[in-house]
């Protein structure tokens, strides 16, 4: 990003039927969000012409050919496709599916090369996206083989942050995908993500058993007992404040994460219940661990409502002004680090 301009949010359109459009309009109905960043959304005037119909919107785009193009103060579409696309609000279409992985392959190179400096995903179906191109649990598996890095999916509020050590797993599957390795792993990308992205100088992170009650002993499960618990011993002797295990079914009823910085859940529905439980609406999917910034609002295509005007912006909208936090401070990370090494550099 040159220095006076905004920072580039690309957008990527996500399943053309679900409410992801719908967001995207209500949030950048309100002017003033220009004035924060320069949105970048990749799909086709075309389509965003329907979409401002069908929700009755009054934006104006701006179409561009490529990213370079874009202008600050409006709302660019860069044109990755040229021919009209059939909406049908609502319906799970293998159409839309392919559409969306258009644009989201276009977001993610401009990201990649930085021709956008963040990236807010709209919702996609796991299903209709499957492809040749395409053939990954989610959005998070994606970016970490495009952009590289080791990734983390982090549920994210002022209040609560929630991160997992198994994301698209099957149930039956989580157990044995816990190893030493892994909880190392992520627990080193949470912690960084929380000094990096969230400067939070001395992150306390809580960690949940794996089993109900952590397995009470070995009585429900030894995972707890034998891989989980001694590898938080052995990070936390490397000087992280990493605390637990902690039973799951009282740990967020109690308030007890109000004292951390973050929680590592073991699972996905571990995790995500409790959050959007306490934040549905305004949390935020953040993928920690890239080399590049990644949002997604907390909530799916929702077909159900898709076209009724009962969709709920706030997650989108929040995971824009996250996006855009990050990115703020990694700049002011690379400089007070940058700074320590040239003082380093200078005593030795």
């Amino acid at each position: 990003m040159k220095q006076g301009e905004k920072i580039r949010l690309g957008i990527s359109i996500g399943d053309l039927n679900g409410i992801g459009s719908e967001v995207i309009l209500r949030t950048f109905e309100d002017e003033r969000m220009l004035e924060i960043c320069t949105p970048v959304i990749f799909a086709s005037v075309k389509t965003m012409s329907v979409f401002k119909k069908l929700h009755g919107s009054k934006v104006d785009f701006h179409g561009i050919e490529k990213p370079t193009d874009v202008i600050d103060g409006k709302i660019n579409v860069v044109n990755v496709w040229k021919e009209p696309v059939q909406i049908n609000l609502g319906q799970e279409e293998k159409t839309a599916g392919q559409y969306a992985f258009k644009s989201l392959k276009a977001a993610t190179h401009a990201l990649k090369i930085a021709e956008v400096d963040v990236l807010v995903t709209a919702p996609i179906n796991k299903h209709n996206i499957q492809s040749e191109e395409f053939n990954f649990p989610g959005h998070t598996d994606y970016l970490g083989v495009e952009l590289g890095g080791e990734t983390l999916m982090f549920m994210v509020t002022r209040e609560l942050k929630v991160g997992l050590f198994t994301d698209h797993v099957a149930v039956k599957d989580v157990a044995s995908t816990i190893t030493p390795e892994l909880i190392k792993k992520k627990i080193d990308i949470i912690h960084h993500s929380l000094i990096q992205d969230f400067r939070v100088q001395q992150p306390k992170i809580a960690v949940l058993g794996i089993n109900p009650h952590s397995g009470d002993n070995g009585v429900i499960g030894k995972e707890d007992q034998e891989i989980l618990t001694p590898t938080l011993e052995a990070i936390r002797e490397e000087g992280k404040i990493v605390l637990g295990p902690y039973s799951a079914d009282s740990f967020f009823g109690t308030g007890a994460y109000k004292a951390f910085d973050a929680v590592m859940a073991a699972y996905h529905d571990q995790g995500l219940i409790p959050f959007k439980t306490i934040s549905f609406g305004e949390g935020v999917n953040y993928t920690a661990g890239l080399p590049r910034i990644r949002t997604s609002p907390d909530h799916g295509t929702a077909y159900s409502i898709a076209g009724k005007g009962k969709a709920d912006f706030r997650s989108f909208r929040e995971a824009v002004y996250l996006a855009l936090d990050i990115f703020r401070n990694r700049e002011e990370y690379k400089e007070l680090t940058k700074n320590v090494l040239k003082k380093q550099g200078k005593k030795i």
